[in-house]
């Protein structure tokens, strides 16, 4: 299974369970991540020398393992920012890449693994910011140059508490909504006592970006316990995921 996101933390955040599930049950899992992230900024002290991609890659390395991703596959570009923003037009920038171009990189790479199912946000890019929704047009052209069976990411709006989701943040940051409504949804995917530590102890590996204050474990299982896919074109076919 490859699974292609835009940001380290994004690969956690709203795909952790599911990574960890898949790898439990013998899968091989690829993450390709898109950017480094570098827009992120840091909310620690960096190292002498050290910058946020850097740091956000090693966190994103400690992530990985903790999800029992297989391979990481870095595409290199850049972060967009903020939908609208200056850096939307950066020549390395996620969001102004040619989509053909790179579904055909993630292709070759779901081609060298035999992988029948692919991970990427939906059409929407999740909440609407520039990169997600460029995650979403590369993973839905490469499902279609591969034949793999694409989920495509998303959270159900209406099954979210208020604030509970670092989702909402992200989108207020972003001005733009987020998630689809419960009948959009095609697919929920839920995990254990087990899998609920491992995912949060992943996007606590993305010290950089997420305060610990923000996922108390108390609320943790109601904000981050179900991760929700719809499939390619809305199909009902089912895959992999459904047997999880």
């Amino acid at each position: 299974m490859v699974a292609l996101h835009p940001h380290p933390d994004d690969e956690a955040i709203f795909t952790g369970i599911t990574l960890r599930r898949l790898a439990d049950a013998g899968a091989r899992t690829v993450l390709v991540m898109a950017t480094g992230g570098e827009l992120g900024g840091s909310r620690i002290p960096l190292s002498d020398g050290e910058t946020v991609r850097r740091r956000r890659l090693r966190e994103l390395e400690r992530s990985a393992e903790l999800l029992g991703v297989s391979r990481l596959v870095l595409l290199n570009r850049r972060d967009s920012g903020l939908p609208g923003g200056p850096d939307n037009s950066h020549a390395r920038a996620l969001a102004g890449a040619e989509p053909l171009s790179l579904a055909t990189r993630v292709a070759e790479v779901v081609d060298e693994e035999g992988a029948g199912t692919l991970l990427a946000d939906d059409e929407q890019g999740v909440y609407g910011h520039p990169d997600h929704r460029m995650a979403g047009v590369v993973g839905t052209i490469a499902a279609e140059l591969t034949g793999a069976q694409a989920y495509l990411a998303t959270v159900d709006r209406t099954g979210l508490a208020e604030g509970g989701h670092l989702v909402h943040g992200a989108a207020r940051a972003a001005a733009v909504g987020f998630g689809r409504a419960s009948d959009e949804i095609a697919l929920t995917v839920t995990g254990d006592a087990r899998h609920l530590t491992v995912k949060r102890a992943a996007i606590l590996a993305h010290a950089s970006q997420v305060d610990p204050a923000a996922l108390p474990e108390q609320d943790f299982a109601a904000a981050y316990g179900r991760e929700w896919f719809r499939r390619t074109g809305g199909a009902d076919a089912p895959g992999v995921l459904d047997l999880l």
